[in-house]
């Protein structure tokens, strides 16, 4: 059986109850400030920790083409049941190496997913969201600040390291932000960042 990512610690165990959070905000509210750098057609996207499929799912109700990558079994069950039928790609994988992903994506989505790597992590990782990026494509990130919730693998996260690995790894910057909690936890905050794929921008070939 293969080991499940560190990052995974306490989403198993409490997959109902977070799930029922993340429905209780609409895709909309959390990511208002990705929404101006969507696709503006249906194109293809790659939802990195999809968690229960709430983004996955309107993200495919734009009519975009999505796969949902979920590492934690009982989310990735959760996300199938609740959105059934609506044309979501599940795979089973994980962050840095994103073996069984392939193509490249007009918009590669990363909610809450960074903190949980370390600093090799992060950096290997980076590298395989570029290769994952189609040319002129966008990432949207959100990496979150605060404590770490017990049982959990949590990192913080520098934004300027972030920057400078994507623009690595041929991800240019076009947004940067920082936001309040969406569910009210005073002391937590979220950086958000928009990168952008381009022929000026052309991934490091020194790997």
């Amino acid at each position: 059986m293969q080991a499940q990512p560190l990052g995974t610690a306490g989403y198993g165990r409490n997959a109902e109850a977070l799930a029922r959070r993340y429905a209780s905000l609409t895709f909309e509210v959390v990511h208002a400030g990705f929404l101006p750098w969507l696709p503006t057609r249906p194109g293809s996207v790659l939802d990195i920790g999809a968690g229960s499929g709430r983004d996955a799912a309107a993200l495919a109700g734009r009519g975009h083409r999505v796969v949902a990558v979920e590492p934690t079994e009982e989310l990735r069950r959760i996300g199938r049941d609740a959105h059934a039928g609506v044309g979501i790609e599940w795979v089973d994988d994980a962050l840095p190496d994103l073996a069984g992903v392939c193509g490249r994506y007009d918009l590669v989505l990363l909610s809450a997913v960074w903190m949980h790597l370390d600093a090799a992590e992060r950096a290997c990782g980076m590298r395989r969201v570029g290769e994952l990026t189609a040319p002129a494509g966008r990432v949207a990130m959100s990496i979150r600040r605060g404590p770490v919730p017990e049982g959990r693998r949590m990192f913080a996260v520098p934004v300027d390291e972030t920057i400078a690995l994507a623009s690595r790894s041929g991800l240019a910057l076009v947004r940067r932000g920082e936001e309040s909690d969406r569910l009210g936890r005073g002391d937590v905050y979220w950086d958000t960042l928009v990168f952008r794929a381009g022929p000026d921008t052309a991934p490091d070939e020194h790997r």
